[in-house]
C-alpha cells in the first residue's frame, strides 16, 4: 500500500503534449490513432550510430512451439486482454491465455517464428524512417531496463542490438527488419539523468513525434523493470501513451530476479500487480501485459505470438 500511496496522484508534465480524451478500449486500436502534428522538429545533428551496417544476419530457424496456454485462467475475465473477433469464456476449454500474461490468443496468432533479422538503419526523425509500409513494433522503456537484451532474445541473436551496462546507449530510432516483412524498433531509453539536458530533450521530441505520426506503428511495447517497485516516470509514460490513444503492451522485464523480502522488498509478481493497480484508473480496459526474462527466455514465445496476432489483424484491417 505504501507504493500505491506514493503514486496516487501523477503529474503528466514530463510527457503530456496536449490534453486528450480518455482512451477507448485498447483492444480496438491495433492500428495507431494518429494525432495532428503538434510541432516541427528542429534540424538535428545526426549522432553516430553504435550499430553495425553489416549484411543481413541470418538467424537460426526454430520450430514454432504450440501456443503456451492455460485452459483455466486464474485472471478475472474483466482483467483479460481480449483481441477483437475473439469469443471468451473461462468455462470454455478452448480459451487460451498466454502463460505469464493476461493475453487471450486469437485466430490471428500465427506465423510467429523468426527466421531472419537484420539491422536496417538509424534515424533521428520520423520522416527518415523506412517507408516501405511494413508493420512495426516499438520497444521503449527506462534506460537500462533491458531493451536491447529483449530484442536479442526475440531473434535468438546475442549481438543484433548492442547491449551496454551504461544507460543511454541507444540514441536513435533503430529499425530491424524481421523475416523481410515487419520491423522491430529500438527507441532511446528515457529517464537517464546523466545524459546532457539537450540530448534528453531531443530524444523525447523525436520519440513522441514517432509515436504520434508513424502510420505503420502497430503497438508500443513499454518495458517495465519488475525487479523493483513501480517508478513514477514509468507510470507517467504509460499514461501519456494511453491519453494519446497509442496501442500499448506492458512488458515486465527481469522477472528472473528473485529478491529476498528484506526491508519491504517484493518479488517480481508483486511489483507487476502493484503497477497494474496504479495505472488502472487511467485505462477503460486493462492493457495487455507479459512477464519476461532475457536470461531464461521467459515470455519470448508469448511476445512473438502476441505480436503475430496484432500484426495479422493490422494487415487485414
Amino acid at each position: 500500500m505504501a507504493v500505491i500511496a506514493q503514486f496516487h496522484k501523477l503529474h503528466f508534465s514530463t510527457f503530456l503534449l496536449t490534453r486528450a480524451q480518455p482512451p477507448p478500449s485498447l483492444s480496438r486500436h491495433f492500428k495507431a490513432t494518429l494525432c495532428s502534428k503538434l510541432y516541427r522538429l528542429p534540424t538535428l545533428i545526426r549522432p553516430q550510430s553504435a550499430l553495425s551496417t553489416a549484411e543481413p544476419i541470418p538467424v537460426s530457424q526454430f520450430v514454432e512451439p504450440p501456443p503456451p496456454a492455460e485452459t483455466q485462467s486464474p485472471i478475472p475475465l474483466d482483467k483479460l486482454f481480449i483481441p477483437p473477433e475473439t469469443e471468451v469464456s473461462l468455462d470454455d476449454p478452448t480459451t487460451r491465455v498466454l502463460k505469464g500474461s493476461n493475453i487471450v490468443l486469437s485466430k490471428y496468432a500465427r506465423d510467429a517464428q523468426v527466421a531472419q533479422a537484420e539491422f536496417v538503419k538509424s534515424s533521428v526523425k520520423t520522416e527518415d524512417c523506412p517507408s516501405d509500409g511494413s508493420p512495426e513494433f516499438a520497444l521503449v522503456g527506462r534506460s537500462n531496463v533491458g531493451k536491447s537484451s529483449l530484442l536479442n532474445s526475440l531473434v535468438k541473436r546475442k549481438k543484433l542490438a548492442l547491449t551496454s551496462k551504461k544507460p543511454g546507449k541507444t540514441q536513435c530510432i533503430n529499425h530491424f527488419r524481421i523475416n523481410e516483412s515487419w520491423f522491430l524498433v529500438d527507441l532511446p531509453g528515457y529517464g537517464y539523468a546523466a545524459a546532457p539536458q539537450e540530448c534528453r530533450t531531443d530524444w523525447a521530441k523525436f520519440t513522441k513525434d514517432y509515436f504520434l505520426n508513424r502510420s505503420t506503428l502497430v503497438s508500443v511495447f513499454l518495458l517495465i523493470d519488475a525487479s523493483i517497485p513501480a517508478k513514477k516516470i514509468d507510470l507517467e509514460y504509460a499514461s501519456w501513451l494511453g491519453q494519446n490513444q497509442i496501442p500499448m503492451t506492458l512488458v515486465f522485464t527481469k522477472c528472473d530476479k528473485r529478491k529476498k523480502k528484506k526491508n519491504g522488498g517484493k518479488h517480481p509478481e508483486e511489483n507487476v500487480n502493484d503497477f497494474q493497480e496504479l495505472i488502472r484508473g487511467y485505462f477503460q480496459t486493462t492493457p495487455p501485459w507479459i512477464m519476461t526474462s532475457s536470461v531464461t527466455n521467459q515470455g519470448r514465445d508469448e511476445i512473438l505470438l502476441h505480436m503475430a496476432q496484432l500484426r495479422n489483424y493490422w494487415l487485414k484491417h
